[in-house]
């Protein structure tokens, strides 16, 4: 029987695990073997059930271990693959990984100081930096958490308090509201009813064409939430919404909060990296004047999941969240640097220091570059759907974010819908390419999010191939 806690393990069975990770992810760029090669989960199960023997023999964990890393390859969405252009997830950075390996191995939580003192300092810089790129001024500070659902959560406890001062035993917020896109990510919506503001407490604001917040829409929607007794404290905006890209106009939003006195978050998960870009910032114009944002490293910043800061222009804003005792915990005299004031978690992973490693080793250019290249190969995607005759664009691209659909000559407007879902579904199947839908108020639309920077204008247009070809099929 072998020792599981022999640190021998590292070295015996780490750079096997290192270089058959390295081959896969090689194969992928390379375009090598399928996106996805669909497992039944059953079979899966079957072979992979959950009963473990009692002991297992010291020669048999290492091929146990191995079998089950070709097990976890060969059911995976291959992210690294040059063909996958699925959801918004990250094709992390070799080194993220390897950063993820020391956090794992180290352990240390961050919500005291002590227990985590590098990943403290280092989660302080990466949020000063991100603080910088969006111009938030030197006032301020953040923090870091895990995915932007939370983050869309700690953000709105933090408007809360700073406009009813609810957490110290104000208003119970059953009547507060905010105002939101349509398109916005349904995780605003959930933190609404998290906090107790209902159903009722989510004031849905029209979009436009482009499937934009309209801001002509919004003294409308205050009138009626406030006809409705409903206090509004707050406007979120999307940079951008998950379904298509879009930006909302974040100038005039920003301006409609500073004449009514509203908190404005901005839901940047996605659309935050702009930031770093010299070309493709000006979707942003604005965010500087936000009160909050959320930005996920989990997306265009390469990061493993999950990884998301939350910004506030002031800093004080991110410890008024969670105003708590716990003096089995927390110390006063290390108040500002003790993360569980800041956050829903207590035990939270270092995970900025992954993102600190990758900016410390290889320095901010490389994640300007690779912003700039995947939003210009979809501006490219867009130009090739926009001269062909049997494709229609649902909207011009702000992002690396493209959607679609298939018009072949012949076709009846009320099959369109159904065309789409078939030939996402062959495409797939086939582990060519994968991809996703979206439903828009114009129909169903295929998706793509081009994350690999490895993806070029071919392999897009081979995706259209791929489509036509299964178009012919049906």
């Amino acid at each position: 029987m072998s020792d599981p806690r022999d640190a021998a393990l590292l070295t015996e069975l780490g750079p096997a695990f290192l270089e058959r990770l390295r081959a896969w992810m090689a194969a992928g760029r390379a375009g090598e073997g399928p996106v996805l090669a669909r497992r039944d989960p059953l079979a899966l199960g079957e072979r992979w059930p959950g009963r473990f023997d009692e002991r297992v023999a010291a020669g048999e964990t290492g091929p146990r271990a191995l079998a089950l890393l070709e097990a976890a390859l060969d059911a995976a969405t291959h992210l690294h693959h040059r063909r996958y252009v699925g959801h918004q997830v990250a094709t992390p950075l070799p080194l993220a990984a390897l950063f993820e390996l020391v956090g794992a191995l180290l352990n240390n939580g961050m919500a005291v100081y002590e227990m985590g003192q590098l990943q403290t300092v280092c989660e302080r810089g990466v949020v000063r930096w991100m603080a910088d790129e969006l111009g938030l001024g030197p006032a301020a500070g953040g923090l870091f958490t895990s995915g932007g659902s939370l983050g869309n959560l700690t953000a709105l406890l933090a408007a809360r308090q700073a406009r009813t001062g609810s957490w110290g035993g104000g208003s119970n917020g059953a009547r507060l509201a905010l105002l939101v896109s349509e398109e916005s990510h349904y995780s605003v919506a959930r933190a609404a009813q998290v906090m107790g503001w209902g159903k009722g407490g989510v004031v849905r604001v029209p979009t436009d064409a482009a499937h934009r917040m309209d801001v002509a829409q919004l003294p409308a929607r205050l009138a009626a939430a406030r006809k409705q007794r409903r206090e509004v404290v707050c406007v979120v905006a999307s940079a951008c919404s998950t379904a298509t890209g879009a930006f909302d106009p974040l100038e005039p939003i920003a301006d409609f909060c500073a004449e009514h006195g509203l908190w404005l978050h901005v839901d940047g998960a996605h659309g935050a990296t702009h930031a770093l870009s010299r070309r493709h910032r000006d979707v942003l114009r604005g965010v500087e004047r936000a009160d909050s944002v959320v930005w996920d490293a989990h997306k265009l910043m390469q990061m493993p999941a999950l990884s998301t800061a939350v910004l506030f222009r002031e800093e004080r804003h991110a410890l008024e969240s969670f105003a708590q005792e716990a003096r089995y915990l927390f110390e006063d005299d290390t108040l500002q640097w003790d993360g569980g004031r800041r956050t829903v978690e207590c035990t939270k992973r270092g995970m900025a220091l992954t993102l600190y490693a990758a900016l410390h080793a290889h320095g901010a250019g490389p994640f300007r570059d690779y912003l700039d290249t995947v939003v210009d190969l979809a501006h490219a995607f867009a130009d090739e759907l926009e001269a062909a005759p049997d494709f229609e664009l649902c909207t011009r691209p702000e992002t690396n974010i493209v959607c679609f659909r298939h018009v072949p000559r012949g076709v009846a407007a009320g099959e369109l819908d159904a065309l789409q879902a078939e030939l996402r579904r062959r495409v797939v199947d086939s582990g060519a390419y994968y991809l996703v839908q979206t439903r828009r108020r114009e129909g169903l639309f295929l998706r793509t999010t081009l994350m690999n920077s490895a993806t070029t204008l071919d392999d897009l247009r081979g995706l259209l191939e791929a489509l036509r070809g299964a178009a012919r099929e049906l």
